[in-house]
This record gives structure tokens, C-alpha cells and sequence, in this order.
């Protein structure tokens, strides 16, 4: 329908969400958010329009169960920090390539205890607890798959497993006692180092499947633990494609402290012929020395002792020699011998690490003897069998050196034969899809094809139980099984295993008479093709997609030769750790060379595996990587929605698809639909919500839906067609709605308007008047100022004349005054001066003539002079300020002349 939202295919984002605008046919034309795109129907699918923004926590719950919803679900609590969801019982799990140290501490493993799944979020430790309280309450050992591409976070979720299982069947001991999951993990870097390599998509690859289990008494405590691996990858030891690498130890031992270099006669890595063959010797973040440093002190964690280090590492370098020895042709036909100098000086040093004789190890490899009924026959070996046979004792030496390694490590672990239960962690690597694939990708696969089989067996079985559960008709609900698959690989005669071993029976077969084979017995079966440009490839469509193996070297990858003589030379060193990796095997068995395959050895192991899968209830959890980045925050559409297939997330969907895959709780269901039937709006309780339930679907027309106890359960499409039925009603609605809106809308618009205009005018009129009155206002005070003004000027100017005139009056009073007193005073001080001048000058003569008859006279006269000196002192000082008095006054005079001019 023209305006949903759907979900349509693209080659970078995997799905992309956008609304449809068009449609011709079975093709849309659909707007996305950068691109419009058009797609056909059949690969377009409907997008939930109520989406939680944060998701769900059950992918179940998901109203539309397809990959974009997954996909838009995982993304979406992925960027909320939430890594953990459901999909049912199954846990996924997406690296956050950080820490989140707050979902992992002791509050958070006390909640969860007792909780039943599902009731609090996803979390591995709910897996773990419900593992635990079935193998408590049911009596039965526990399975839990950890699978997923490497660097997905397998060790991590494993780590948290084994955590909160030590939580709950853990034994108080003392500090110094480490436990039993300390001990496992502390076990991984000598396992790594021995059975991890890099490959084409990871630095750090597993190259072998490990199943660890946690032993537990009849009250539930741990009693034990033991690691069981399955099906080592032999045959990298001796051929390695470029730019993979061989396993660590090599590269560690070549880096190793210089002494042990030179003890074991070694050097740079590019001169051994078993790590050479692929360009790519050192790891950017991996340091070889430093590895070989860390994988001796898990050595002695583990307790592995330093004679016996010493005998581990003296095998890995014999290996190392091993694979330099060359061959070339002998004195005798079709007879091989060491090629040259070099040649055979590393095989002295093999025999020398190895602690046997060197003539013994040479012939070993060069003859071949066949006991007959009636004599025992030596044959020479050409170059390529004497190679071959090289490359088998390298092989079966490195075989049962990795079995020692994890025996070691379960006695050190500590096992409990005798124990009541067990709850088993299985890591093994994914399903491998390269640009060439050989034979170790094919066994691989096998393996992912087997433990598929048992999931969608499981998932179906869930998918039975919740049917009766809420007593649900599901006879009709067919299970899809890939066992047309693993008959085509291991089917007895005719499977691919077995034309792979009659293959290397024969010794005259090739890789292309093997591949002919292949064709003309599977020409006609829906899983194999011959791809159209090769003639020795074959395709398999797996369940997680097609695989194109590449036949080369499946031959020799295949063989696995038991040879009496390697038996023997070995059994009988010197060194008592080589003889005790080969015990002396049965007079039967060393009187002939009996063949066998590392395809039936492998079918063998995997059986055992799901023996053991088989008799334990499982759990599942699938690690996501998403991005190959590895770095936070970054979530890769394609890399995600790869792993889910490969991981059968995806499958289990399909099987869900397969019968409800749509699934309600009544109130939700409700909630969502009641506009339908909005007749049945106000009804509750648990009959009326199913009768509410009917209701809606008997007037939506569908059929084929059930409605159980609790929930009501819908077949594919059915949930989009109700959302369609919804939306149209919705969108009539909405039209009523929009209607209605438009008129009350224009309609206030204009009242709002006509108000506005009202206001508008009366607003101009008042302004106008305004700006008249203040005009008219500014008239009257501007006369009002004028006049104002100018009587104040006025009375200013009259005020300026009648202080000057007042002023000058004063003035002329005052100085007229003064005058006429100065003149006064003086003419007083003249008259007193003058009067006093008369008076001294009598009271001379009068002592003058004193004087002249005695000398008091004398005394006298100088007392006059001296008074007549003061009179004239003081006459001179009176006449001072009599011109001094004179001057002021002229100068006041002066001054009261000009002050009018200064007033004016």
C-alpha cells in the first residue's frame, strides 16, 4: 500500500527502512532516506510502525519475526550499551569492544540467582542460572554452546559462565587455592599456543573445538572440571596457506631466549619449511618472544615441570627439522635418500631432539615394510611417498603432544570421574567460508552442520513445548532438517567422506579423479554443483550459505598414516616423554600398516561430541563480532546479519516462521487492535479478553491463526495485514480528523485575523489622535515657554542694572568714606607728630643747657637724641603710610570706575 513503511534489500546496509510511493506491479518504488530504490514484493517486508526506540529483549516479541526487525533490534539495544538479547532460550551476545564492568559484579550474579529466564534482562548469567536449577532440579547434565566468529567475544561470554557457575557450586577454601574456572582460564595460553593460529580473518583463530566441563556432587558443588578438545587441525602442522600461519609455538620457539635457540638449533622462521609456505611470519600485535615468556610461566601455573617444558619444546623444534629434510633419489629404484648436506643435517638434529637413532629415523622414512602371510617384505620409498611419510610422523608427533598438553592440564584442573552432574561449556569455531577452501573448512562446516541439526532440534523442541504450553494445534507445522546435507558429506557408502577415503586407498588417485568422482555421483543432488570454471572444485549449499571447496589437497590432508615403523623408532627413545606420546601398540597392529583417515577419525570425534550434547540439555549462546574493526560503537549491517546465519539465529527464526512466528500477549493484542472492534473497548478479565480477541480477528477475516492460553498467535503475514487493516482505518480516521482540524483551524484563523484588524484600526485611531494632541500640546507649551522665556530674560536684565546701579552706590559711599577718614587720620598723626616734635625739641634745649653744668645733663642729652631718633623714625613710618594710603585710595577709585563697564 502506498505510504507503509518497508523494509528493502541493500548491498551495503543489508536492509534499508522507507515509505512506499509507488507500485507497478510486483515491483515498488520505495523513498529511504538517502536513495529511493525499487524492488519486487517477494523481497520487501513490512516495518513495524510502533517500534520500541530502545527494542525488545525477546526477539520473539517482535511484532514482524524477519531479518531486518532482528536486525533493526540488536542495532538498536546495541547503541544503547544493551549487548545482550533473546530469541527465546537463545542468548546473543554482541562484543562491545569495552568494558561494562557494571554488568558483571557480585549485585548483579545475586539477582539473578533464582530468577527464571526471561524474567530479568538477557545476561549470560541467567543462562548459567537456569543451566544450574534444571541440573538441580531435574537431575540432568547441562550443555552450554558458545559458538560464534572469533573475536566475537566466545572466552569472554565463556569466562562469565564459568563465574557465576563457581558462584553458585563453588567451596570455601583457602585464599592461597585458586579456583576451578581460575584454573581453567589460566590453561588457555598453553592451549592457544598450540592450537590457535592466525587465519585469513583473525590473528588468534582457534584451530581446534574445546569442551570444559564444570563437575558437580549430589548438592550441587563443584567436584571437578576437565577440558575435552575435538578434532585438531593436523594437517596445518605441515601445509599452511598464505598469509595464514602455523601454530604459535613455532614462531614463539624460533623468538625464544637465545639460549634456547641454540639448544635446539633453530633461527629465523623463514628457513623452515613448515612455516615458509606462507609469507606472513610475524603478527603486528602479536610478540613471538613475549608469548614464549607467557607460555612458560602458564607452564608452570598449570604444572607442567621444567624437564617436562624442556622435553615439549624439544619435540616442537624436531618437527621443525623434520619438515627441512628433502629427498631426492637413491642407488636403487625407486629408492629415496636425504637430498643433500643440509638435508641430512637436520635430520641428525630431528633424531637428536627426538633422542633416537638417526640411521633408524632415516630408514623409517625412506622404507616401508609389509608383513604378508608367509614374509615380511622392505620397500623402498620414492621422494614424494618419503615426504609423505615425513609429513605423517610430523603430524601424529604433534597429534599426541597436544592430547599430552590437555591431559596435563585435567590433572592439574583436577577431574572428578565419580561425579553426580555436569554442565558442559562448548567453544568451538564457526562456520568458515574463505576464497579457498580446503579440507580443513570442509570438516569444519561438518561440524557446524552437525551441531546445527541439534539446534534446530532443539529450537523446534521449544517451539513444541510453548505450542503445548498454550495448547496450540502444531501437527500441521513441518519441520525443515538439513540431514540431506550430512548424508551427502557422511553417508555409508556414498557420502563425500567416503569416496574421499577409497580415494586414498588407491595410490595411483589424484585430486581430479577424485573430483570426477564427486560429479558423477552427486550430478543430480539439489545441495552439490560443479562450478562452471574449475574442474576440480565442487560446491555445498550449507545451511549458513554456499561453499566452494577447492579438491587440491584433500588427498593428502586426508591421510593419516599409522606407520609401525615411526611407532617403533619413537616408542623406543632415549627420551622417556617422547616414549611415554607412543606407548607400544599391539602385536597385531605393528605387524602391518593399517590405513585410516582424518575424515573418519574426525566423523569419530564428532559423533563423541554429540554423544555428549545429546545426553545434556542445551543451552545456546551465539557471540556476535560487529565490526571487524573491533572497535566500540561501530555496528556493521552485513557483518552482523552473516554471523546470525552463520550462528542459525536466522534458522531458528525460519523455524519459528514456520508455524507462529507472530505472538501477543491478550492485553497487547488488545492495545494494538481494539480499534478493529471498538465495541469491545471497555470489556476485561481473562474470558473477555479472549472473546475481545476473537472478536477483532473474526472482523479482520483471517484465518489460520490459534489463540492459546495467554497470548495469541498469528502465521507469517497475518500480523502485516491486520497493521494494514489498522492503518486504513487509521487513515480514514485521520482524514475525519484532519477535516474537522482544517475547518476549526481556518476558522479561528479568521476570527484571529478579523480580532487582529480590529485592534489594527482602532490602534491607527488612537494613534493619529495621539500624534494630533501632541502636536496641538506642543503648540501651547512652546507659547507658553516663549513667554516664559522672555519675562525671564526681562527681569534678568532689569535685575543686572539694579545691582549695578546699587552696586556702584555702595561702592562710591564706601570709597567717599574711607576718604574722608584717611584724610582725618592723617591730618590727626601730623598734628600729634608735630606736637610731639615741639615737645622734644623743648626738653632739649631744656637738656642741653642741663648738660652743659653736669654729666647727668650728658646722660640726659643722649637720652633726648635718642627719643628725637625715634620721633623722626616715626615720623618717617607715619609718612610711609600716609603715601601708601594714598595709593589704595587711588586704586579704589580706579576700580569703582570701571565696575559699571565690567556689569555691562
Amino acid at each position: 500500500m502506498i505510504g507503509s513503511h518497508v523494509w528493502v534489500e541493500d548491498p551495503d546496509d543489508a536492509w534499508l527502512d522507507g515509505e512506499v510511493i509507488e507500485i507497478n506491479g510486483e515491483e515498488i518504488k520505495v523513498k529511504c532516506t538517502a536513495k529511493t530504490v525499487v524492488a519486487k514484493t517477494s523481497n520487501s517486508y513490512p516495518k513495524d510502525p510502533e517500534f520500541p526506540e530502545c527494542g525488545v529483549d525477546d526477539m520473539t516479541k517482535l511484532a514482524y519475526l524477519h531479518e531486518p526487525g532482528v536486525l533493526q533490534n540488536l542495532k538498536c539495544r546495541y547503541d544503547a550499551n544493551e549487548i545482550y538479547t533473546y530469541t527465546g532460550g537463545i542468548l546473543i551476545a554482541i562484543n562491545p569492544f569495552k568494558r561494562l564492568p557494571h554488568l558483571y559484579d557480585i549485585q548483579v550474579m545475586q539477582k539473578y540467582k533464582g530468577a527464571a529466564l526471561g524474567e530479568l534482562s538477557p545476561h549470560p548469567f541467567a543462562v548459567a542460572d537456569s543451566a544450574y536449577r534444571q541440573m538441580i532440579n531435574e537431575g540432568i547434565s547441562q550443555a552450554i554452546l558458545v559458538s560464534g566468529e572469533s573475536g566475537a567475544g566466545k572466552t569472554e561470554s565463556t569466562k562469565m559462565l564459568m563465574r557465576y557457575l563457581a558462584y553458585m557450586g563453588g567451596r570455601v577454601s583457602n585464599a592461597e587455592e585458586r579456583s576451578v574456572e581460575q584454573k581453567v582460564l589460566e590453561s588457555n595460553p598453553v592451549l592457544e599456543a598450540f592450537g590457535n593460529a592466525k587465519t585469513v580473518r583473525n590473528n588468534n583463530s582457534s584451530r581446534f573445538g574445546k569442551f570444559v566441563e564444570i563437575q558437580f556432587d549430589q548438592r550441587g558443588r563443584i567436584s571437578g572440571a576437565a577440558i575435552r578438545t575435538y578434532l585438531l587441525e593436523r594437517s596445518r602442522v605441515c601445509q599452511v596457506s598464505d598469509p595464514e600461519r602455523n601454530y604459535h609455538c613455532f614462531y614463539m620457539l624460533c623468538s625464544a631466549r637465545k639460549e634456547d635457540v641454540e639448544k635446539y638449533k633453530l633461527g629465523n622462521p623463514r628457513t623452515f619449511h613448515y612455516l615458509n609456505q606462507s609469507n606472513c611470519i610475524e603478527l603486528d600485535a602479536l610478540n613471538d618472544s613475549e608469548e614464549y615468556i607467557a607460555t612458560r610461566r602458564a607452564m608452570d601455573v598449570v604444572g607442567i615441570s621444567e624437564e617436562e617444558q624442556d622435553a615439549i619444546f624439544r619435540v616442537v623444534a624436531a618437527i621443525l627439522h623434520l619438515g627441512n629434510v628433502e629427498f631426492s633419489k637413491g642407488q636403487e629404484t625407486d629408492a629415496s635418500e636425504p637430498k643433500n648436506d643440509k638435508s641430512r643435517f637436520h635430520l641428525k638434529t630431528a633424531a637428536e631432539l627426538f633422542m633416537c637413532d638417526e640411521k633408524s629415523l632415516e630408514e623409517s622414512l625412506c622404507k616401508r615394510v609389509f608383513v604378508t602371510r608367509d614374509e615380511t617384505i622392505t620397500k623402498a620409498l620414492d621422494p614424494n611417498a618419503a615426504a609423505l611419510s615425513r609429513d605423517a610422523l610430523a603430524k601424529i608427533v604433534y597429534s599426541k603432544l597436544f592430547d599430552w598438553l590437555v591431559e596435563k592440564i585435567n590433572v592439574a584442573i583436577g577431574q572428578d570421574k565419580e561425579s553426580k552432574f555436569l554442565i558442559g561449556v562448548l567453544d568451538i569455531y564457526g562456520f568458515e567460508s574463505f576464497k579457498t577452501n580446503s579440507f580443513e573448512q570442509f570438516c569444519i562446516n561438518l561440524t557446524n552442520e552437525k551441531l546445527q541439526q541439534h539446534f534446530n532440534q532443539h529450537v523446534f523442541k521449544m517451539e513444541q513445548e510453548e505450542y503445548e504450553r498454550e495448547a496450540i494445534d502444531w501437527s500441521y507445522i513441518e519441520f525443515v532438517d538439513n540431514q540431506d546435507i550430512l548424508d551427502l558429506i557422511e553417508k555409508k557408502p556414498g557420502g563425500i567422506i567416503a569416496l574421499l577415503d577409497e580415494a586414498c586407498m588407491f595410490p595411483r588417485s589424484t585430486h581430479e579423479t577424485f573430483a570426477q568422482k564427486l560429479y558423477q555421483t552427486f550430478k543430480d543432488h539439489k545441495r552439490f554443483s560443479k562450478p562452471k570454471l574449475s574442474r576440480t572444485d565442487f560446491t555445498i549449499y550449507h545451511y549458513a550459505g554456499d561453499v566452494t571447496y577447492q579438491t587440491e589437497l584433500f588427498l593428502d590432508k586426508n591421510k593419516d598414516y599409522v606407520v609401525p615403523e615411526h611407532q617403533a623408532l619413537l616408542a623406543a627413545s632415549k627420551c622417556s616423554f617422547v616414549s611415554s606420546l607412543f606407548p607400544p601398540l599391539p602385536e597385531e597392529s605393528s605387524k602391518s600398516s593399517k590405513f585410516s583417515s582424518i575424515g573418519s577419525g574426525f566423523k569419530l570425534q564428532l559423533q563423541s561430541l554429540l554423544e555428549t550434547l545429546s545426553s545434556t540439555e542445551p543451552h545456546y549462546v551465539r557471540c556476535v563480532k560487529p565490526n571487524n574493526a573491533l572497535k566500540p560503537a561501530i555496528f556493521e549491517n552485513n557483518n552482523v546479519l552473516q554471523q546470525l546465519r552463520c550462528g542459525g539465529v536466522m534458522e531458528a527464526i525460519r523455524i519459528s516462521c514456520a508455524g507462529f512466528p507472530s505472538r501477543k500477549l491478550f492485553h497487547e493484542f488488545i492495545d494494538r487492535f481494539v480499534i478493529l472492534a471498538p465495541e469491545v473497548r471497555n470489556k476485561s478479565g481473562k474470558k473477555d479478553d479472549i472473546a475481545a480477541c476473537k472478536k477483532i480477528l473474526e472482523k479482520s477475516n483471517l484465518t489460520g491463526y490459534q489463540i492459546g492460553k495467554t497470548k495469541v498467535f498469528l502465521r507469517a503475514g497475518q500480523m502485516a495485514e491486520l497493521d494494514g487493516q489498522r492503518g486504513e482505518i487509521l487513515g480514514r480516521s485521520a482524514t475525519k480528523i484532519q477535516r474537522r482540524a482544517c475547518t476549526y483551524m481556518c476558522r479561528k484563523k479568521f476570527v484571529l485575523l478579523k480580532s487582529s484588524a480590529t485592534q489594527i484600526q482602532a490602534f491607527c485611531r488612537g494613534q493619529m489622535t495621539r500624534h494630533l494632541y501632541e502636536g496641538m500640546r506642543r503648540e501651547a507649551a512652546s507659547l507658553k515657554i516663549q513667554k516664559y522665556a522672555r519675562r525671564f530674560l526681562k527681569r534678568k536684565a532689569y535685575n543686572n542694572l539694579r545691582f549695578s546701579a546699587i552696586s556702584i552706590q555702595t561702592h562710591c559711599r564706601r570709597k567717599l568714606a574711607n576718604l574722608r577718614y584717611r584724610r582725618l587720620k592723617e591730618a590727626a598723626l601730623i598734628i600729634q607728630c608735630a606736637v610731639r616734635g615741639s615737645n622734644a625739641f623743648g626738653e632739649l634745649v631744656k637738656l642741653r643747657m642741663a648738660a652743659k653744668e653736669t654729666g647727668a645733663l650728658q646722660d640726659a642729652k643722649d637720652k633726648l637724641e635718642k627719643q628725637v631718633k625715634e620721633l623722626t623714625s616715626s615720623l618717617q613710618l607715619e609718612k610711609k603710610l600716609r603715601v601708601g594710603l594714598f595709593l589704595i585710595t587711588l586704586l579704589e577709585v580706579d576700580e569703582f570706575i570701571t565696575f559699571p563697564y565690567i556689569l555691562k
